[in-house]
């Protein structure tokens, strides 16, 4: 298993792949210290071959190995996509073409939610794989044969899963469950992030405009700052630490000081500076152009009785198709169905919809019921009152 570490080798590789339907991929990389991924190996096999590239060989092009990534008619495989694919849309500022991912198809399968390759491995390969190397350092070298073991593995079972888990899904008939999925993957957007939109990411809410406005600017500038500075997000600011500013606001240094997230002495940093010159933006901006304050709802709460309703429906229906109900719908997915018939989450769309959401709306406008049989959850349809003349 030695590494390909030259151009030409690697050349002679691509070209062998691309007459195969499919190609096997992983990655190993690092990230913990940085806001981009670090990648220090790739990780392929077709039915002949599993090869070890390593990018961090001086001189190595990858250029032939992209040029397999951007074919459409080999299928690229991976097991939970996302990460590695987030990496190759960096260095070629696309999506590698017609990608799979075990992991979706596995969770439609009725593997359950998430399921890891490991997992995977031991229940359709039935080998026990030693996972000891995951988090050892990817960038030293030489690589131990115990790393090299471990990474070639992460591709060579792969395709032993991939042929299963297509059987699976022709024989249930669910590529429309596959596919919509997929194209989350597919899509660039997901993958891209916008620093206009960081503050989308944050967890915790602020109600009034102006603190709305002031935590906009302030997640916008901390991405920007991170993607230079090719830093993790916390190590320019937490986010209790945006929180604060947004509410709090302060145009001096010496209001830094008074803040309890901020560290001593902060506010007399140039990254102060520039945090104090965008909430005097922030300051100056006139009520017409500030952010709108988000609606309060008052209607039925998520966590009543409605909301208990559909996680019986939820079972009841992950029960029916075999399918883990996380993959279905999340507890957030029904909490916004509670709260908005238009919802925009991943229950209300495609294949989730049609399985799970509409329904999910027939209960909660009292167009049909649920009932309690030997044979387990029952739905049934309400008749609705004659209205009064």
């Amino acid at each position: 298993m030695d590494l390909i570490t030259t151009t030409n080798v690697l050349a002679d590789f691509c070209e062998r792949a691309q007459k195969f339907d499919f190609v096997t991929v992983d990655t190993e990389f690092l990230r913990e210290t940085t806001y981009w991924p670090k990648l220090c190996l790739i990780q392929a096999a077709t039915d002949d071959e599993a090869v070890l590239i390593d990018p961090l060989a001086p001189g190595l092009d990858l250029a032939p190995f992209f040029t397999l990534l951007a074919n459409p008619n080999v299928t690229k495989v991976f097991h939970a996509a996302r990460q590695d694919v987030e990496i190759f849309v960096k260095l070629t500022g696309e999506v590698p073409h017609n990608i799979f991912d075990t992991q979706i198809a596995a969770s439609v399968c009725g593997f359950g939610d998430s399921i890891s390759y490991d997992n995977l491995v031991r229940s359709i390969v039935k080998i026990e794989l030693d996972k000891s190397s995951r988090f050892t350092d990817w960038s030293a070298r030489p690589l131990s044969e115990k790393q090299r073991l471990y990474a070639i593995a992460d591709v060579t079972h792969l395709r032993d899963i991939y042929r299963e888990l297509r059987e699976q899904v022709d024989r249930t008939k669910r590529w429309d469950w596959v596919e919509d999925e997929l194209g989350i993957l597919r899509n660039i957007d997901t993958y891209v992030i916008r620093p206009e939109r960081a503050w989308e990411r944050l967890k915790m809410k602020v109600n009034r405009p102006r603190d709305l406005a002031a935590l906009q600017k302030l997640a916008e500038w901390r991405e920007r700052k991170a993607q230079e500075t090719d830093q993790p997000r916390s190590r320019i600011l937490k986010d209790d630490v945006l929180f604060e500013l947004a509410q709090q606001r302060p145009l001096t240094p010496d209001a830094f000081e008074k803040l309890r997230a901020v560290p001593r002495g902060y506010g007399r940093s140039s990254a102060a500076a520039e945090i104090m010159a965008l909430l005097k933006e922030v300051e100056a901006l006139p009520k017409s152009a500030l952010p709108p304050a988000p609606e309060r709802y008052r209607g039925p709460s998520p966590k009543g009785a409605v909301g208990d309703l559909l996680r019986v429906l939820l079972k009841s229906v992950s029960e029916q198709h075999g399918v883990a109900a996380r993959i279905i719908a999340t507890s957030d997915d029904i909490d916004a169905i509670v709260l908005d018939d238009e919802a925009d989450v991943p229950a209300m769309r495609g294949w989730r919809r049609k399985l799970f959401g509409e329904k999910a709306l027939d209960i909660k406008h009292g167009r049909i019921g649920l009932v309690a049989t030997r044979k387990g959850v029952v739905e049934f349809a309400v008749k609705q009152a004659e209205p009064a003349e």
